[in-house]
């Protein structure tokens, strides 16, 4: 592994860069709100791409990389990504087709800036579709807007919602909360079998 501190507009972020050799494709994946890129299902998933023959980078975002546990505002964040993204599109993964996504925030995150990311398809584990109880402030939306292939890997008893497929959107229930941790296996096993037909 390789980790690369990252300029943004707000701050250094940081790369934490899993290679694989003559590498199909890579995949870029951002932390959630409160935790980091060690949270278990990232761990998971990254393993699981480079089982597909993908790079992986996890991202942690400038406020995590300061020490600071509240999360910046959307736009801070969608800024900071996308700087990270073109900087590893221009060096450590340059020439592959990018699959984009994250855990819960970071999945909002990748939906909302796929267009300047040049994304081929978005990964997202336990999407918040809305804040737990509040179906009606629902984020379908940041979904909606997008029209490549989406996997969603979501717990079936996840406080934030359950996502509802759509024509390129994939939609895995497996057992458990928003943590993702109830079943890994299953979630690895979503993530290897969907990678391959994007790349």
């Amino acid at each position: 592994m390789t980790v690369l501190d990252i300029d943004t507009p707000h701050g250094p972020a940081r790369a934490h860069l899993h290679p694989v050799p003559e590498p199909a494709g890579a995949v870029v994946l951002g932390h959630g709100a409160g935790g980091g890129v060690v949270a278990r299902d990232l761990v998971r998933a990254t393993e699981a791409a480079a089982a597909a023959r993908c790079s992986v980078a996890l991202v942690e975002q400038p406020y995590r990389v300061a020490g600071r546990r509240s999360q910046a505002p959307a736009k801070q964040l969608d800024a900071a990504w996308v700087a990270v993204v073109e900087h590893l599109r221009a060096g450590e993964l340059r020439g592959l087709p990018l699959v984009t996504g994250g855990r819960s925030a970071g999945a909002r995150v990748a939906c909302r800036t796929v267009a300047e990311t040049g994304a081929v398809a978005v990964l997202c584990l336990a999407f918040p579709l809305h804040p737990p109880g509040r179906p009606e402030k629902t984020r379908l939306a940041e979904l909606e807007a997008v029209e490549l292939p989406v996997l969603i890997v979501q717990g079936a008893s996840d406080p934030f919602g359950m996502p509802p497929a759509g024509p390129a959107r994939t939609v895995v229930t497996v057992p458990g909360n928003h943590s993702l941790t109830g079943d890994l296996p299953a979630l690895a096993g979503a993530v290897e079998s969907w990678l391959p037909g994007i790349l």
